[in-house]
């Protein structure tokens, strides 16, 4: 009984599933704008940079599910109000820059300075020298951990099930109460994050061999 009722649901799983896929990406991109934009604030010092730096360190020690609740329901009284869907992508997304900030000025401030040095000697600007030398440079240690990012981003989509966000625990928990299998359902769902995590993990690991071996075959020439 148990797998016609599995069987039946899947439909209505997949396409959940597709939306907590979406939720992530939409979120992903958000806090990878936004987050290197609070890094090359943070580092440009004077009030933005102190500004930048407040909001980094007031997210980053501030659960997700506060910063959801706060877009979804505080700003109401404001007269801003935004749909479930919506509301999770900007919590999450402002959640995540504040973590990929750090990322990226790890990233920046592991590129050699005299590289800095060097292509301002040739008469490129500041923002010219960000754009076209530091970089670049600095993706082989800021892709690997945005990667880790991703996965987890992925998992915490789960929360905006709490405000009722089209996804794929919120299809669950209504599956699993309709027809009293909850066990059942949550494992089910589990399996499914699991299989939509498995190859961004799997993209990371890659990622990470790729990095090391270029860094190895670097140190021996």
């Amino acid at each position: 009984m148990s797998w016609a009722i599995f069987i039946a649901s899947m439909p209505e799983l997949l396409v959940a599933a597709l939306g907590t896929l979406k939720m992530t990406a939409l979120a992903f991109i958000f806090a990878a704008i936004l987050g290197l934009l609070l890094a090359i604030l943070r580092m440009s010092g004077g009030v933005a940079g102190r500004l930048a730096f407040t909001y980094i360190e007031l997210v980053r020690g501030t659960p997700a599910l506060t910063l959801l609740f706060l877009i979804y329901f505080g700003l109401v009284p404001l007269g801003i109000v935004l749909q479930a869907f919506p509301a999770a992508v900007v919590a999450l997304g402002l959640n995540g820059a504040a973590y990929l900030a750090e990322v990226y000025r790890a990233g920046i401030q592991a590129v050699d300075a005299g590289q800095r040095e060097a292509a301002q000697m040739i008469g490129l600007r500041r923002r010219q020298v960000m754009r076209h030398v530091i970089l670049p440079q600095s993706l082989p240690a800021v892709l690997p951990p945005m990667g880790n990012y991703l996965v987890s981003l992925l998992k915490d989509t789960s929360i905006a099930s709490l405000i009722s966000a089209p996804e794929l625990m919120l299809r669950s928990r209504d599956l699993a109460g309709t027809y009293y299998l909850p066990m059942e359902y949550y494992l089910l769902a589990g399996a499914m994050y699991l299989v939509m995590a498995w190859p961004m993990m799997q993209g990371v690991r890659k990622l990470e061999r790729y990095f090391a071996r270029g860094r190895l075959e670097g140190g021996r020439a």
